[in-house]
């Protein structure tokens, strides 16, 4: 996959107003387009491994990739997602905690570890911006800690699809209003691994959402969601944040 010519170029990149660079003023981008490089895996390939050095950092332009824990007898349990313009690698760490692997075409806009860690220090912006977005990825942890130890399997289909709705609609600037059109990062196969579902039982809720006219399923990885009100009830949370009797 190559890159269109505005792409890049930070100003016009598409997930400008999301990823680490958010709040860079002109000067900020100039000194981050010194130092970035752009790198495509494919589909299956990994992108680090666990114990891995990665001399880089940087954010998913496109396409997902899964982040999993491979225990010493080789169980293998995804924990985490990463997907357009979220953050890869970790400053002030030369290695990977995790193993990471592309589940469809990524593009990574990558920056050279050190020099960026340099840049944190002399750019408050930067290390604000990759602290909110790092406590945003502790309230996805706590929340997917919900939906593995409590959540129907209705209710887990549900919840993932809303969790991939709401990054949709924040990339067109938060808007929920009309459809919102999801390409599923994952196979069913991979779903059902991420939740801890049979792969029958994937097919089967999301059969059901369909015919619940909670989603409109066009083709086998492209998902709509007429209303996003009423995918968010489906997915069990309470969602007005009131005191449940």
């Amino acid at each position: 996959m190559k890159l269109a010519a505005h792409e890049s170029d930070c100003g016009d990149c598409p997930i400008r107003h999301n990823a680490v660079c958010a709040r860079c003023d002109s000067d900020e981008l100039d000194t981050l387009e010194r130092i970035k490089f752009y790198r495509t895996f494919k589909s299956g390939e990994t992108i680090c491994w666990a114990g891995d050095e990665m001399s880089f950092v940087g954010s998913v332009v496109r396409g997902a990739a899964s982040i999993s824990q491979t225990m010493e007898d080789g169980r293998k349990q995804m924990v985490g997602l990463l997907l357009s313009s979220d953050f890869i690698g970790r400053p002030g760490r030369e290695t990977s905690p995790y193993d990471t692997v592309a589940v469809s075409e990524v593009v990574l806009c990558c920056f050279r570890r050190k020099p960026f860690e340099q840049l944190m220090q002399r750019t408050p912006h930067i290390g604000q911006r990759l602290l909110d977005m790092t406590l945003d990825e502790l309230d996805a942890a706590r929340e997917w800690m919900l939906i593995l130890g409590r959540k129907t399997a209705r209710e887990k289909i549900a919840s993932l699809f809303a969790i991939l709705a709401r990054r949709e609609a924040a990339m067109d600037l938060g808007t929920f209003e009309g459809t919102i059109i999801i390409d599923l990062p994952l196979t069913r196969e991979a779903m059902a691994d991420y939740l801890g579902l049979t792969l029958e039982t994937v097919s089967r809720q999301i059969s059901a959402l369909k015919r619940d006219k909670v989603i409109v399923l066009d083709g086998k990885r492209r998902i709509e969601v007429p209303d996003m009100e009423l995918l968010q009830r489906e997915t069990g949370d309470d969602i007005d944040g009131g005191v449940i009797a």
